[in-house]
């Protein structure tokens, strides 16, 4: 078999695409970046379903019980999600919808992923 040999075009894509994620990565703690409402959206989206397997699987594994850590996570995941797009990103939340649209942007799915997550991890490790 042959092997090619990468040209000065395939290592500049590289180098390019690898940019092109560290830059996107950038934005998320840049607040001169600039957002549209789908984006930040996706990024807060995202950010929430992260933090509920992240909390799903401690609370699970730790093992709580109870309601109070259910408002707790819903606090916390509400209170990072405002601090990061008042504090860090400092973006004009009446562009976006206000305070209530950027605030539930996917709510519900991660309540239903930290509930799942929280149930089948303290099932599976505590019986």
């Amino acid at each position: 078999m042959r092997q090619r040999k990468k040209s000065n075009s395939d290592v500049t894509q590289q180098d390019q695409h690898q940019n092109g994620h560290l830059s996107k990565f950038r934005q998320l703690f840049d607040p001169e970046a600039s957002w549209d409402k789908d984006q930040l959206g996706d990024v807060l989206h995202w950010m929430r379903q992260l933090m509920a397997l992240v909390c799903g699987l401690l609370w699970g594994a730790i093992p709580l019980v109870g309601g109070v850590w259910f408002m707790l996570f819903l606090a916390l995941s509400t209170g990072i999600i405002y601090c990061y797009y008042a504090l860090v990103l400092k973006v004009d939340e009446e562009e976006f919808g206000g305070h209530g649209a950027l605030l539930q942007e996917g709510l519900f799915a991660s309540m239903t992923l930290f509930l799942l997550f929280w149930t089948l991890v303290y099932s599976l490790a505590h019986f």
